[in-house]
């Protein structure tokens, strides 16, 4: 099925900008125009590509479309970028990344990777555990993730092993945990989850009590607010090292558990062959592995 550059070009600016005002701003045509490509692409599909909500999303077989779309612009930024050209930046590159990663080792290795490639990013924060999903809808072209089954048309790369403790401010364990970490005391102690998605909370208090436990929860989507929180004793929970190791090493924490939890962190990326994705893929994997 053959589309038209241009058309994938519009269905990209769409999804970018959210809209097919946006699109047509950008794009210097008018909002007519953009719908005629649209439906022309409907056509040559057979079935819905958008949704008209704000933002603009992508329907099932929009995804597969706007992967392509992607795919194109990145080949033609390759390209241009080796023939030496600099009239155009090269294309946005959305990445998914989780929260810790981005609080500890990942922004410094994007620094490096913009000065390296020349190329701009998109970050997509995601939990680890359902960042795929972004990659199979075409959203993004590569993806810090804990899954290590690559998704359809990715590949997969281990790139390190982040290690998760259980802490608390000092006095929040004094006061709950006075007679260590039991199941009786992980039933009471409010813990912190990052969102509902967040399992590493559970995950040890199975470890601990081998039961499915129910304590006060409060929920706090921000990294650095999260560990904030704990150390101001709302409440115990799971951090990475790198964002614990000092607060452990001064007492504005102690640990609940001397057994880290461990989480696996893959890099996926797309199949293409894109030199931009290439050099990001191999700074991503240099500097987690000089983190780590």
């Amino acid at each position: 099925m053959d589309f038209p550059v241009e058309h994938l070009a519009t269905f990209a600016a769409i999804l970018e900008e959210g809209s097919f005002e946006g699109a047509a701003r950008r794009l210097h045509i008018t909002p007519s125009a953009i719908s005629q490509r649209v439906r022309a692409m409907k056509q040559r599909v057979g079935s819905v590509l958008l949704q008209r909500t704000r933002p603009v999303a992508v329907t099932a077989a929009g995804a597969v479309v706007q992967r392509a779309a992607r795919q194109v612009q990145q080949i033609a930024a390759d390209a241009s970028a080796e023939l030496g050209s600099h009239e155009s930046p090269g294309t946005l590159i959305p990445i998914v990344v989780n929260a810790d990663s981005l609080a500890t080792w990942f922004v410094p290795a994007l620094a490096r990777a913009a000065r390296e490639t020349g190329a701009t990013f998109e970050v997509l924060r995601a939990d680890e555990s359902i960042s795929t999903e972004r990659l199979r809808s075409g959203a993004a072209m590569a993806a810090l993730t804990a899954t290590s089954a690559a998704v359809p048309g990715c590949t997969s790369t281990r790139v390190c092993t982040d290690r998760y403790f259980a802490v608390a401010s000092p006095d929040f364990a004094a006061t709950h945990f006075a007679d260590g970490v039991t199941a009786a005391a992980l039933a009471t102690a409010p813990q912190l989850e990052f969102d509902r998605h967040d399992v590493f909370q559970r995950r040890f208090i199975r470890r601990v009590t081998r039961a499915s436990l129910a304590p006060p929860r409060h929920f706090i989507p921000s990294s650095a607010e999260f560990a904030h929180a704990i150390e101001l004793g709302m409440g115990w929970g799971m951090l990475p090292e790198l964002q614990c190791a000092a607060g452990l090493a001064e007492g504005r924490l102690v640990a609940l558990g001397e057994r880290p939890i461990l989480m696996p962190l893959y890099w996926q990326r797309w199949k293409l062959d894109s030199p931009a994705l290439d050099l990001l893929s191999r700074v991503i994997a240099e500097e987690a592995a000089a983190a780590f």
